[in-house]
């Protein structure tokens, strides 16, 4: 039979790798508590927030353990996340061992990101139609296609350098709003506003500020409150690239655009 540490080992490790990737908090505390009672663990608490797990198991037992993992915030991965929350189902319903439970966990983890090259495509192509649907015209959401896939490819630098998300964030918005008022100097016809508002959208955090309203109706108030904090942060250090550039490009010109 599987250890006390084993089995609670295995849970906050499912738990951690989901909220890595993007998982609800309820959903996370919800796979971690199944996870236990699937091993016959009894006697167990689970809290899970934002950025961190707590959890024991048998406290009143001679095998008691706790763990508590700090889980910092990061992107989003769905991909993980469907293959974690296929795997706690096969957990629970007896489908696999401990060990070979493992063995998946591991290869969960692993499972690789889009590539640079489509993940900067796709990037273009989300900001070319946010372009259009938001009024601009077929060479505005051109020049967005291009401010995409230059803000994708900088934001992936910027990853591989572990700069901060807040530094990343107005640093992207700084150079396409940087992109749009230039293209906007060659063709004064093209609408710079539409292309800036396209191209932003990758940036903007509709995940955390979903995911803060659902952990309000849940009643996690204190996870609702951090991603609430981080939407707003996020939103800020946006509005500060676009602002300033914008300002900048105001002085130049010597007057307002």
């Amino acid at each position: 039979m599987a250890s006390t540490k084993e089995v609670l080992s295995l849970a906050v490790e499912t738990g951690d790798a989901l909220l890595r990737n993007g998982a609800e908090v309820y959903r996370v505390e919800d796979t971690v508590m199944h996870i236990l009672e699937s091993y016959e663990i009894e006697e167990y608490d689970v809290y899970v927030l934002s950025n961190g797990i707590f959890a024991s198991a048998n406290e009143n037992k001679e095998d008691a353990c706790s763990m508590i993992r700090h889980v910092p915030l990061g992107s989003t991965h769905l991909g993980r996340v469907t293959a974690l929350n296929q795997l706690s189902r096969e957990i629970c319903s007896r489908e696999c061992s401990l060990e070979e439970a493992w063995k998946r966990l591991e290869a969960c983890k692993q499972i690789p990101t889009t590539g640079t090259a489509a993940a900067a495509f796709f990037c273009g192509v989300g900001c070319n139609c946010f372009c259009y649907l938001f009024g601009g015209a077929l060479p505005d959401s051109a020049v967005a296609f291009f401010c995409g896939l230059a803000l994708k490819i900088l934001l992936q630098y910027l990853s591989a350098g572990k700069v901060s998300k807040f530094m990343t964030n107005i640093v992207g918005s700084a150079l396409v709003t940087l992109i749009s008022l230039g293209v906007h100097l060659l063709a004064p016809a093209i609408l710079y506003d539409k292309i800036i508002i396209g191209s932003i959208m990758p940036l903007v955090p509709g995940i955390a500020l979903t995911t803060s309203i659902r952990d309000f109706f849940n009643g996690d108030y204190l996870s609702g409150a951090i991603h609430m904090i981080d939407a707003v942060l996020t939103a800020f250090c946006i509005a500060v690239g676009v602002g300033t550039i914008m300002t900048i490009y105001r002085y130049l010109i010597g007057g307002i655009l």
